[in-house]
């Protein structure tokens, strides 16, 4: 009988890779990762077709060198259709055919890459595949695993075809490279530590911080919430909310919620998403220190591992680095955009992941942020997780959206928190005035009042305006988006000295400063905005609770209209506040969003996501690659500029023009600038920038030095958007 390969490895055939030891493989693979949410059969049998079209002669003298191009996934996903009829075939032919080139849009016969046209194509003669005997599951054992949900049928079964397709990329992934690259694999085998064992370090890390905390209100009030997380986590997966003011610990009380959570239930691993990469790092440094580093693993834009030739490099982060790939670790530390965008993908490198985010301890940090454009299908995919795929989500937040209006009500959200408008009183360190319009003199006036005071605006062009009105006077810091991650994080760090050794120190900041950046001044100055980012400036006042109570002012900026988003939030804010004494108060908070999310209706799914899949859902007809075009949270027109911002980054830079890679791209993000296409325009016509190109992509490097300065890159075609770009 004919010998059929799957892949080549070397010269002798000896040790290429047999087509039908292959699929039998991947299948398995497929079968297991399925399994976990009831989808076994279907695994396997995503697996057992994905290569079919390597059965042509065509595809096997490709192998042997010929120079034809052959199309191997069609085949599999027609025999889909041929062995399963257009139900089950037709979902199970969106993985088989999307598993090299991404999963594609049902479409029409005329839109080539659609499955429709791929349905109608002729293919290589694939028919010597029944020779083997392959063994396909029965069709009766095909039963739908998931139940469609109330509301979202239609998204619940194109959300199964995505989990299906993880399943089988990552399981052919991983026997390839089982074949191809056996060190790569041998790494890749070793145990990381079990999510019982994570908690058993981390309740020992806990007693120890425990045995030396001073005994306090404050520390009272957060063992009672470490002790509420921690009896809460016997409850059933689900979906929870955890409403922890400001300084309360919520990161390890989380973290010991969702480990206890996830031993008592069998839950693989824990997924902390973050929505800004400025406090990624001090979060996962937590989890590091209370878990170890084997475990934790950081995915985002600014993350670089180690070089395979520095000191720090081990086997340990060479594991870690593999599991970026499909998230094959205990604890995984991540970023809105990583985690959001990768659900709605439609490419194996993004969608790869996902099967493991099943059976998963999701917590949402700081929910508020989840994004408002997208925050339907974001609802909906979160219900998915937890209704279908045996997922737990915590939502964690000072400032908890008001959500239970978008979904049904038979969605329970259940608070881990004890008596959260307690604690919010205990917690109470600031008091919010309202002071009306000013202009920015009379801003810089009263700023200069002030021994300590930081004032956050809405824009980038008014933070640097502002900045340049009291420039002149000591201790005056600017912090926004112009300047590059590196630059901000030296600013950062003189900001923090100034505070504690109590020197001048007035910041002006765009509303990067609100994420979560440990800093604590007396004053705070906020630029009317929505009540969460009024909330979220609230909490760098009087953060250690040093002082009996922090002041911040909100003032209407003259001269500085407010647009779009900031317009929209600032206007609900002034509604809410009207009928509040307590600006910050749950109340006041919950009836911000209620508002917020009714005015805003159809503006909760600006891309109409949620209709593009309820309206085909009885024909399977889902637009896959249409939803990932559109499902971008951050502004996809933006283009980086590299900053030559010291010694490294030049270093860094003259490798590049050498030898680009990208690694070195990757290494290069923290001395990063986007700017939006007419400011790039002004720069590459005037010669300001240098690009930087070939096979590996391409880099545009800054080369005047005159157009940076110490608030950043300036462009004289300013073009302020709706938020800060500087998060993924």
């Amino acid at each position: 009988m004919t010998v059929y390969y799957a892949h080549t490895n070397g010269t002798d055939k000896v040790h290429w890779q047999r087509l039908e030891d292959h699929l039998v493989s991947v299948a398995e693979l497929a079968r297991g990762f399925a399994s976990v949410f009831g989808a076994g059969e279907y695994g396997c049998s995503t697996g057992l077709l994905h290569d079919l079209g390597k059965f042509s002669k065509e595809f096997q003298q490709r192998l042997n060198g010929a120079p034809l191009r052959v199309d191997h996934s069609t085949a599999g996903a027609q025999e889909a259709i041929a062995l399963y009829g257009p139900g089950i075939g037709t979902v199970l032919s969106y993985v088989v055919a999307g598993h090299h080139a991404g999963i594609p849009d049902y479409g029409s016969v005329a839109d080539e890459p659609s499955l429709t046209a791929r349905l109608k194509r002729k293919v290589r003669d694939y028919s010597a595949y029944r020779e083997v005997g392959l063994p396909f599951p029965g069709i009766n054992s095909m039963k739908l695993p998931i139940s469609l949900l109330e509301g979202q049928e239609g998204f619940s079964l194109q959300f199964f075809i995505r989990m299906l397709y993880s399943c089988l990329v990552d399981a052919d992934f991983l026997d390839t490279e089982r074949v191809m690259d056996r060190k790569k694999a041998y790494v890749r085998e070793s145990r990381y530590p079990t999510t019982p064992e994570l908690k058993q370090r981390l309740d020992q890390h806990l007693a120890k911080l425990l045995a030396s905390t001073e005994d306090t209100p404050v520390n009272r009030y957060r063992g009672d919430i470490l002790k509420a997380c921690i009896d809460r986590a016997e409850l059933e997966p689900g979906l929870f909310s955890l409403t922890v003011p400001t300084g309360g610990g919520k990161t390890l009380s989380s973290l010991t919620f969702a480990l206890k959570h996830a031993s008592l239930y069998g839950l693989e691993r824990v997924i902390y998403v973050i929505p800004f990469t400025s406090i990624i790092e001090q979060n996962a440094n937590v989890f590091r220190r209370a878990l170890g580093d084997e475990g934790v693993l950081e995915h985002h834009s600014n993350f670089e591992f180690p070089n395979e030739d520095s000191e720090d490099w081990n086997e340990d982060i060479a594991r870690l680095r593999l599991a970026t790939e499909n998230w094959d670790a205990p604890v995984i530390v991540t970023t809105n955009v990583q985690f959001f965008e990768s659900l709605f993908a439609n490419r194996s490198s993004r969608c790869r992941k996902l099967h493991n985010i099943a059976r998963s301890v999701i917590i949402l940090d700081e929910a508020q942020m989840i994004p408002t454009d997208y925050l339907k299908p974001c609802l909906a995919v979160l219900r998915e997780l937890t209704e279908n795929y045996g997922s737990t989500v915590v939502l964690c937040t000072a400032t908890q959206p008001a959500l239970g209006d978008l979904m049904p009500e038979t969605v329970h959200v259940r608070e881990i928190a004890p008596d959260p408008p307690r604690l919010y009183e205990a917690f109470r360190r600031v008091e919010v005035t309202q002071v009306g319009p000013m202009d920015d003199n009379a801003l810089a006036s009263e700023l200069g009042r002030y021994h300590q005071a930081l004032c956050i605006v809405n824009s980038r062009s008014h933070a640097r305006e502002l900045y340049k009105l009291v420039a002149d006077r000591e201790g005056v810091f600017h912090l926004s988006a112009c300047m590059c991650p590196k630059h901000r994080s030296e600013e950062l760090d003189k900001i923090r000295c100034a505070l504690k050794e109590d020197n001048e120190c007035l910041v002006i900041s765009t509303q990067l400063v609100e994420a979560g950046v440990d800093l604590d001044f007396p004053v705070v100055f906020r630029a009317a905005a929505g009540l969460d980012s009024i909330a979220q400036a609230a909490g760098r006042c009087n953060r250690e609770g040093k002082l009996a109570m922090g002041h911040v002012y909100v003032f209407e900026p003259v001269g500085h209209k407010l647009l779009g988003w900031f317009q929209r939030t600032a206007s609900v804010t002034h509604m809410v506040l009207r009928n509040t004494d307590d600006p910050l108060g749950l109340q006041a908070v919950e009836s911000y969003f209620r508002t917020l999310y009714d005015i805003e209706g159809d503006g909760l799914d600006k891309e109409r996501i949620m209709n593009s899949v309820e309206g085909e859902r009885k024909t399977l007809s889902f637009p896959f690659a249409e939803i990932a075009s559109k499902f971008r949270i951050i502004d996809s027109d933006t283009v980086p500029i590299v900053i030559p911002w010291d010694d490294k980054a030049c270093d860094l830079i003259e490798k590049a023009t050498y030898l680009p890679s990208y690694r070195l791209f990757r290494q290069l993000q923290s001395y990063v600038v986007q700017v939006y296409p007419n400011q790039f325009a002004e720069l590459q016509q005037s010669g300001k920038i240098h690009t930087l190109g070939g096979d590996k992509g391409a880099i545009h490097v800054l080369i005047d030095d005159s157009c940076y300065t110490e608030v950043g890159l300036e462009v004289s075609k300013d073009l302020d958007a709706t938020g800060e770009v500087w998060f993924v």
